[in-house]
């Protein structure tokens, strides 16, 4: 029989009702303007501006989440809630236009979880806020 785990985003995000800007549980809240999954007006503006549309583009290729995509007009998009800050993109670009001053990356503490390895994951569902994993 196939197991499921349902996730309550709301729960994982805001435990015990606090918010990311008061002290939470260690490694389930951590502040972080990055993940919340907004796009800064800045960011959308460099990518518009200076990204150069590259056919083969190195950063989308490099980069482990799939954070990256092209849209419409070849010009790169990342999405801030696959983005695991790796600065693969920054590394690998020709042009020097994926620049980490221009873009907020968040680093989590060393609390990650190998959702693979049956041990972490009960782990990680017993730390999660009650009621955010089943």
């Amino acid at each position: 029989m196939a197991q499921k785990i349902l996730i309550d985003l709301e729960k994982l995000r805001s435990p015990n009702g606090t918010s990311c800007d008061e002290s939470p549980p260690e490694g389930i809240c951590e502040p972080s303007v990055g993940s919340n999954g907004l796009k800064s007006i800045r960011e959308l503006a460099v990518f518009q501006f200076t990204c150069r549309k590259c056919s083969d583009a190195p950063c989308i290729e490099v980069c482990p989440a799939d954070a990256l995509e092209k849209d419409d007009q070849g010009v790169i998009t990342r999405s801030t809630n696959l983005c695991i800050s790796c600065k693969s993109c920054v590394v690998i670009c020709p042009f020097g236009t994926m620049m980490t001053d221009f873009f907020e990356y968040h680093q989590n503490k060393e609390n990650y979880y190998d959702l693979s390895n049956e041990k972490e994951m009960e782990l990680w569902i017993r730390e999660s806020p009650e009621g955010a994993v089943t």
